[in-house]
């Protein structure tokens, strides 16, 4: 605990850290020992302030050389230190496990796309990716959702390049629905589609067009959409996006609470 907060503060250098991968401490108390070590130090600072100590060092990626050789995967490490509470450093090694997984399979999926590949094709390898790279939903419909906007050259007038995005759009809104299985899945494309918009203007119209796209298309349902209109938005372009949404947002609120009404009445 003392080393942790002495990390902290910059008395001691996080180097120090590598007599932990000596083979005798990895096999019974080096996970341990570090699980108190970064609870003083994340308590000191937090993990932002962390990760660059751990990366002028190099230890970034080799935190899970810390178990023996059998318990070395990323599954092993999430659970390990998530339980011992942990979250945020479980989730930067994640994260630095799979950026180069992520970055991979956007690559072969754009050059799948402009190869034209059969969507059944792109699927599979997607999810096999997913499985073998521990990549959840919410994460590869983000790589879906730029990929499929990056692999095409828009149409420098904005009043044909919304009619080019939802022609786009449609053709591949299989591929897209193949990963919003989940709740969270559906809000991750939503604000991808506001942030897209919001950055490049020539879509900021085109918006409301997508989302009702999405909606008959099965990718997106009501109880997303209507979260994301009530509160999950994202604050860029809000007010011109919101606006944009008012009708299609109050008519899903009215339904649902008919929905309600009627399930209370059959009560």
């Amino acid at each position: 605990m003392l080393t942790g907060v002495l990390l902290a503060n910059g008395t001691l250098n996080a180097s120090i850290l590598n007599s932990l991968y000596n083979e005798n401490l990895v096999k019974g108390v080096s996970a341990a020992l570090v699980v108190k070590l970064f609870k003083s130090w994340i308590n000191e600072k937090d993990i932002n302030a962390v990760a660059p100590s751990l990366w002028k060092v190099s230890m970034d990626n080799r935190l899970m050389e810390l178990f023996p050789a059998n318990k070395q995967s990323i599954e092993h490490f999430t659970k390990y230190f998530t339980e011992a509470g942990l979250k945020e450093l479980s989730e930067y090694v994640w994260n630095q496990q799979t950026t180069g997984a992520r970055k991979e399979l956007q690559k072969e999926l754009q050059e799948q796309m402009s190869r034209g590949d059969p969507f059944k094709d792109k699927i599979l390898y997607i999810k096999e990716e997913m499985k073998k790279n521990n990549i959840p939903e919410p994460v590869v419909i983000g790589i879906v959702w730029s990929s499929v906007m990056s692999t095409v050259e828009w149409n420098k007038k904005e009043e044909l390049v919304a009619e080019q995005a939802i022609k786009r759009l449609k053709q591949y809104s299989p591929l897209l629905a193949a990963f919003t299985t989940q709740g969270q899945s559906e809000l991750t494309p939503l604000l991808k589609i506001q942030e897209y918009c919001y950055d490049d203007i020539r879509f900021m119209k085109a918006f409301q067009k997508i989302v009702l796209l999405f909606y008959k298309a099965e990718v997106l349902s009501e109880e997303p959409i209507l979260k994301w209109y009530k509160d999950a938005h994202a604050a860029k372009g809000k007010s011109v996006i919101l606006e944009q949404m008012k009708k299609f947002g109050e008519w899903l609120k009215n339904a649902e609470e008919e929905s309600e009404s009627e399930a209370e009445e059959g009560d």
